[in-house]
């Protein structure tokens, strides 16, 4: 599903037009992306918890040239699906 069949899948189910559901879904997506910034961690229940974890710089190897490169240690957003969604998924 993109991003458009979303919106308007919410403006049909909410009875919003599609700028309005448009602009709660934009609205949804920056929240979470400034909770998970500044507090580390964004908790939906009944959906998951989004997680911000470390990684560690290592070595990689360019497919094409094979040559060893360096790869910087780097912050990365992990998901972890609540339960409710994992039952509901597995029904």
């Amino acid at each position: 599903m993109t991003k458009a069949e979303l919106v308007a899948k919410i403006a049909t189910e909410a009875k919003l037009t599609q700028a309005q559901s448009s602009r709660a879904l934009n609205s949804l997506i920056e929240s979470l992306a400034s909770e998970i910034h500044d507090a580390g961690t964004m908790t939906l229940s009944g959906l998951g918890t989004f997680t911000v974890v470390s990684r560690a710089a290592r070595s990689g190897v360019n497919p094409r040239t094979k040559e060893v490169i360096n790869i910087p240690a780097t912050n990365t957003v992990r998901f972890r699906c609540a339960k409710a969604l994992k039952d509901l998924v597995n029904s």
